[in-house]
């Protein structure tokens, strides 16, 4: 398997494209306004009840700076909010690098846009399973798929995008977009990266940790066999 071994990269990255998905709303209402202030032209992309937040947050802006990730992608979401962030053009926005010229032409072929921040955090596993009585099925259903890959890709990507998971780190964050003129150096996105990381093992850990405590008989009450 060949692999893209990265050697131009900008120490400096503009963030003009943010992709938000948070269960944790907190923050928002301050973060948001901050990053348009920061960055004028700024435009976010969004899904279900973060949707539906940042257009409370926004206000009569969010005409302008608001886009639901449905509408970018042209794929409307499955019912329940099971598939919606597992997209091509998502995924070319969070991964691409900008010195290679093959990744551009995929950005111009599909129409896609490059990403610079992603803000996830995930659906609250551990609280969920936490709760007296909680069923394997209530579990099952509570594991976020798309928000791990949203943070993955673009903590994998940190030489240009910014993976937020944790909304303690906002003042910071606007903090240095203000000082660097609306950049985030690479330093800042390799820290926010390694958080990302753990943040995901742990959220991994959690379910291997559930799935590990639950025996069969548990996870077999849970269902109506139809076979």
């Amino acid at each position: 398997m060949s692999v893209n071994v990265v050697r131009d990269v900008d120490r400096f990255v503009k963030v003009e494209r943010v992709l938000l998905s948070v269960s944790d709303k907190s923050g928002l209402d301050v973060f948001v306004p901050g990053l348009v202030e920061v960055n004028p032209a700024i435009h976010f992309y969004s899904t279900g009840g973060t949707f539906s937040a940042l257009q409370k947050v926004l206000g009569e802006k969010a005409k302008a700076h608001l886009t639901q990730v449905s509408d970018y992608t042209g794929q409307p979401e499955t019912q329940g909010g099971l598939v919606k962030t597992l997209d091509f053009k998502i995924y070319l926005g969070l991964l691409t690098e900008k010195y290679n010229d093959a990744h551009q032409a995929d950005l111009t072929r599909t129409s896609a846009v490059a990403i610079d921040m992603v803000v996830v955090n995930l659906y609250p596993f551990k609280e969920t399973v936490a709760k007296a009585g909680v069923t394997v099925e209530e579990a099952r259903s509570n594991i976020d798929i798309g928000g791990p890959c949203m943070v993955r890709a673009s903590a994998k990507n940190y030489l240009r995008v910014a993976s937020v998971t944790d909304p303690a780190d906002y003042p910071r964050i606007l903090d240095a977009l203000a000082k660097n003129g609306g950049k985030l150096d690479i330093a800042f996105r390799f820290a926010l990266a390694r958080k990302a990381f753990a943040h995901t093992a742990a959220y991994d850990s959690a379910i291997a940790k559930f799935l590990a405590d639950s025996p069969d008989a548990a996870m077999e009450k849970c269902y109506t066999f139809r076979d």
